[in-house]
């Protein structure tokens, strides 16, 4: 796999109060990837991209919300979310600082 195809798949990771709760107690990590990217392109580009072993990939379609600006208002686009497993006794370190 490419360094262009790994990169382009894993668009962000999510770090909110649930994805840090789950990553403590199941060793599970939530990424927004690509729209079209599947399973197999998830754990393959997280495996190189943190050097770590996947076990499991769950992925799901988040649909988009409303939102307005003024009395203007539209619908903000789909995404993909993957919840990605580690083997137990490895992590990912995002880098995040404690406060």
């Amino acid at each position: 796999m490419s360094e262009h195809a790994v990169f382009g798949t894993i668009v962000r990771p999510i770090l909110t109060e649930r994805s840090t709760l789950l990553r403590d107690s199941r060793n599970q990590y939530f990424f927004e990837v690509r729209p079209r990217a599947d399973k197999r392109e998830i754990k393959k580009a997280v495996e190189e991209l943190f050097k770590v072993r996947v076990e499991n990939v769950r992925t799901m379609i988040v649909p988009g919300k409303f939102r307005r600006q003024g009395r203007f208002g539209d619908w903000r686009s789909d995404w993909k979310k993957a919840i990605v497993t580690v083997k137990a006794g490895q992590k990912i370190d995002f880098g995040e600082k404690a406060a």
